[in-house]
């Protein structure tokens, strides 16, 4: 009946909206009862059963790193020499090198997109000193100026990659990222000419993750900071957490499937421990909760009250009357069920197969 396809779309809807609901992927659940068709009765019933419910589930996930980048040039003129593919490089690393001279990298999140000297204020500044404090060259205060023991570190900076000893650093000499890097794709070439902006690497962070995507209605189950369990393909199985969800659904490629997902994002307990090739399948595990002896009912059995809320039709000796409830966590293709007159083993309706 017309209100029991509504009811799905509004409970899905209660969910995302926090409604109290842990949602999952939900499953076939148990093959109704087909009763006769009487008038006023369902076609087909099911049992309220009484029991511990779940809501764990398994999800298709790819091994990856944490986020991507470009690197574009600092100087101009002819590239020499360019990080390898799948190398890492931390602070201080070289990532590549415009006519001999090496750019390397920094940690920090402002770019390095001017030439500090000895007066200039900014977070740039700040993001400089501390690089310099954490490689020892210190003697001056991390903040946000470029004082004059500001440019003494430099220049013993200078002086430890025989570099001039200028006291000034600029987009020639380093380019600042969140953290060490891993580097992607190159794109130029040791040879090819490059100008100031120009793209030289595709770099994403080092750091080993697993992306998948979950549909709308399950977003619940994975929470930021939702344990997980991965299953990587040498079947090593590692504890993580979802670090990350997406706030933008998007409908996949699939034709076969337009149901809209946002991405998900899981972090590794111990990344050092994870092993396997990019875009590597692997399964999520979210090991979720477990309500232990309750009520419940499968999910289609769930009907839109006209006066608002949810409720079931309970069949009894011949007839057929309907029950609100009151919802709690979804799991396995059934929804944990309470209210006035429930109890287990009665028979609501649902829609026959």
């Amino acid at each position: 009946m017309s209100r029991r396809r509504l009811v799905v779309a509004l409970v899905a809807i209660v969910a995302v909206a926090g409604g109290g609901a842990a949602v999952t992927a939900l499953t076939a659940p148990d093959k109704p009862e087909v009763t006769a068709d009487s008038k006023g009765l369902p076609k087909a019933t099911a049992p309220v059963t009484r029991g511990d419910l779940s809501n764990s589930s398994q999800q298709d996930g790819t091994l990856g790193h944490l986020g991507e980048r470009k690197i574009n040039a600092g100087p101009a003129g002819i590239l020499t020499w360019v990080a390898g593919a799948g190398s890492v490089v931390e602070r201080d690393g070289r990532l590549y090198e415009v006519e001999g001279s090496p750019v390397r990298l920094m940690y920090g999140a402002e770019p390095m997109y001017r030439t500090l000297r000895t007066g200039d204020k900014g977070k740039d500044v700040h993001q400089l000193e501390e690089n310099l404090a954490a490689l020892g060259y210190t003697g001056f205060d991390v903040d946000e100026e470029y004082t004059a023991k500001t440019a003494a570190a430099v220049k013993r900076w200078q002086k430890s990659h025989e570099l001039k000893q200028t006291g000034t650093v600029g987009p020639e000499q380093i380019a600042f990222a969140g953290s060490a890097v891993r580097i992607k794709e190159a794109g130029a070439s040791p040879g090819d000419r490059v100008a100031p902006g120009g793209p030289v690497l595709t770099v994403t962070g080092s750091e080993r993750v697993v992306r998948f995507e979950l549909p709308v209605s399950d977003a619940p189950s994975a929470k930021a900071g939702t344990r997980v369990k991965v299953l990587l393909p040498d079947g090593t199985e590692l504890p993580g957490k979802v670090s990350a969800v997406g706030k933008t659904a998007k409908v996949g490629d699939d034709p076969q499937d337009r149901t809209p997902k946002i991405p998900v994002t899981v972090s590794f307990d111990d990344p050092a421990k994870v092993k396997g090739v990019d875009q590597s399948p692997v399964t999520v595990d979210l090991t979720g909760e477990t309500r232990r002896d309750v009520l419940s009912v499968p999910v289609n059995a769930l009907l839109a009250l006209p006066g608002g809320g949810f409720g079931v039709q309970v069949v009894e000796n011949g007839t057929a009357r309907d029950v609100e409830v009151e919802l709690g966590m979804f799991g396995q293709g059934r929804v944990e069920v309470s209210g006035d007159g429930l109890r287990e083993g009665m028979k609501v309706g649902v829609p026959s197969a």
